[in-house]
């Protein structure tokens, strides 16, 4: 694990700028983790949520269950049952929606460690509620994919701007700007991405 992070960082400091914010840092390490579906509902349950709430919101979730329920589990729970840890009504039918997928056409690690970042991100927008910034979050942290760059993330951007002084008031070229600084930090922007965020929220 050493060379990875040692590799990383010397090739993410090649960018001057980006080099002054990871000298700060400690360095940072992925995570494959079993059951993707749950991580795919935690996801969809902490969107547009602070972190204090979505963490509530899930404690809320696993408490309705001894321990990780599985896909049927989830999708055997009463609609209001799931309503009733906070969820609105959208996220409660995304949920189900994640849970059904599940088990009609199947989300395991090994199915998916065969698929490319965006044949993941194609075959899991399928499912009505899973966006592609939310397929990003799980490529990253659940997949444990290295070169993810999540572009439309409001934390990224604002980072990004900060740092590289980006003009934001044109959303589609910020964004061109924001890709092309991106293409240097590859194979690694998902590293890149979480000492962004680190940065940001510092």
């Amino acid at each position: 694990m050493t060379d990875l992070k040692t590799s990383y960082k010397e090739h993410l400091a090649k960018d001057k700028k980006l080099k002054k914010i990871i000298d700060r840092h400690d360095d940072f390490s992925l995570r494959i983790k079993k059951n993707v579906y749950l991580h795919l509902c935690g996801s969809i349950m902490s969107q547009q949520l602070s972190t204090k709430v979505a963490d509530v919101i899930w404690k809320r979730f696993l408490a309705l269950y001894h321990k990780q329920p599985t896909a049927e589990q989830i999708l055997n729970t009463p609609f209001d049952t799931l309503r009733s840890i906070g969820l609105s009504n959208a996220k409660t039918n995304y949920v189900q929606n994640v849970a059904r997928f599940a088990i009609e056409k199947g989300m395991e690690q090994k199915q998916l460690k065969k698929m490319s970042d965006e044949e993941v991100i194609t075959y899991l927008t399928e499912i009505k509620g899973v966006g592609r910034w939310t397929c990003e979050m799980l490529l990253m942290f659940t997949l444990g994919r290295e070169d993810v760059f999540a572009v439309d993330d409001l934390g990224i951007q604002q980072a990004m701007i900060g740092i590289y002084k980006l003009d934001p008031t044109d959303k589609k070229q910020l964004k061109e700007d924001m890709l092309r600084l991106s293409k240097k930090w590859s194979p690694y922007r998902t590293y890149a991405c979480m000492h962004l965020w680190r940065w940001k929220d510092s």
